[in-house]
Order: C-alpha cells, then structure tokens, then sequence
C-alpha cells in the first residue's frame, strides 16, 4: 500500500498530482459515511474507486462535484491547483468537474441533441456536436430521437456525451456499466479509453469491479469510508486474497 499523502504550508497534498483529495469527511444526515479519504490522481489517468456497497465510493464521488449531500465537514480537494473543497456545485462544475450519476438523468421530453445543447448553454464549452457524434455515432443516428426512449447502453452514452459538451477535466463516473449487456460493457469501456487518450482524467465507480480494472491505471478501495487500498490496478487483479477481502470477487 502507498505511503499516506503529506500536507504542505497551504494543507494541500504534497504529491505531484492533477487531482487531489485529502483527508475528506461527509456525512449523510447523522450518518458517518466518508471518513478521512485520501487519494489523488495524475493528469489523463483513469482511477477505479471500487468497495463494498455502502464503503462510501458514492458519497465520495457527490462531495468530490459538490453537490448538496453528503454534507462535507473537513478535506481538501484540488483539481488543477483550483481548491474544489471552497466552491459549489456550479463553480466545481466551471472548475471542470463532470460527474455522470448512476441513473443518468436524461431530461424527458428532450431529444438527444437537445439534451447535449442543454449543457452547452453557458460557458465554458467542452467538445462540439460534431466531435461527440463521431465519439458516439449511435447518437448521431439517434440525435432527433427523444432521450429517454433511448435504450440503456445509448443512455449512458448520451449521459457520458453531455458531461464531455462542459469543459471537463475530471470526469467522475457512477456505476456506468450497471444493467448493461457485455457487449455494451465492452463498447463503454472501449470509448473510455478513447476519452483517456485526450488527457480527461477519470474516477470510476462501478460494481463490476474487474472490467474497471481493466481499464482503470489505479485504484483506491474503500471499506466502511476508509481508504483501505490505494495502487496499480494490475495489482488488484492479481491479488485474489485482497479482492476477496474487499470486493469478494
């Protein structure tokens, strides 16, 4: 397991990383849900936050965007030197965070490309109509279609092409291959890769934990909110005890 991270002067993680967090704390009402998590990550790297259910790996993606739960009460988190741990959900959002929540969140009565222009509406913009559609040509086929008629692999694709029309710099990733064919697993993860390959770094959470370590450089595991592993993510495929331990694959 890695060293833990250090703090300088200004209480930022010392390791020379894109994106940070140290020492974060949330809770969900009462509930002591992300205790002390401590990670970061390297410009255009794809980190697999993997753990039981209810570890925190949720939580910990929502507190990373800002959004309003789970209620954050001590950490940093640093994408890019900007400090993410003072701003709200919209100015993380400016900041270039993108996060695709497990259920998508298509918007009803919208067609796809109008779901994308949706997220276009303000500053700043992130890739073009044209550059999407040729990431996702199924979109294209299907851009008059309404969005949530699309079927489950095309939404996830949809919700995927909406968090990249922002200028993303970290894309955070909830369960992306859930309820999906292997097939369509495959064609994600495939497109996943292509989107590494432009230096988006990337967080994914995801039950499926081998397909994310296939495709992930890294990966954390948390268990009970605690960061418990933080390394290769060879390393974890190779290591039947620690994934029996703690992701009883």
């Amino acid at each position: 397991m890695n060293a833990p991270l250090e703090k300088n002067a200004n209480h930022a993680a010392t390791a020379p990383a894109y994106f940070s967090v140290y020492d974060m704390h949330a809770y969900y009402g009462e509930s002591y849900i992300v205790q002390g998590v401590s990670f970061n990550i390297h410009e255009g790297e794809i980190l697999a936050l993997l753990g039981r259910n209810g570890a925190g790996k949720t939580s910990t993606l929502r507190a990373i965007s800002r959004v309003d739960s789970p209620m954050v009460t001590q950490g940093e988190i640093w994408l890019d030197h900007q400090p993410l741990h003072t701003m709200a959900s919209y100015q993380a959002s400016i900041a270039g965070v993108g996060l695709v929540p497990e259920d998508r969140r298509i918007i009803q009565g919208l067609t796809v490309e109008e779901n994308i222009l949706l997220a276009q509406i303000a500053p700043p913009l992130g890739w073009s109509l044209d550059r999407l559609y040729d990431l996702f040509p199924r979109l294209r086929e299907r851009r008059k279609q309404e969005g949530t008629t699309l079927s489950g692999g095309e939404q996830q694709m949809l919700a995927i092409a909406r968090a990249l029309a922002r200028d993303v710099k970290l894309l955070l990733l909830d369960e992306p291959y859930e309820g999906l064919a292997p097939v369509i697993v495959q064609e994600i993860a495939k497109t996943l890769g292509l989107i590494r390959e432009q230096g988006i770094t990337t967080v994914i959470v995801e039950q499926n934990a081998v397909a994310a370590l296939k495709l992930a450089d890294r990966a954390v595991i948390l268990d009970t909110g605690t960061v418990v592993y933080d390394g290769s993510a060879e390393e974890v495929l190779n290591d039947d005890k620690l994934r029996a331990e703690y992701l009883a694959i």
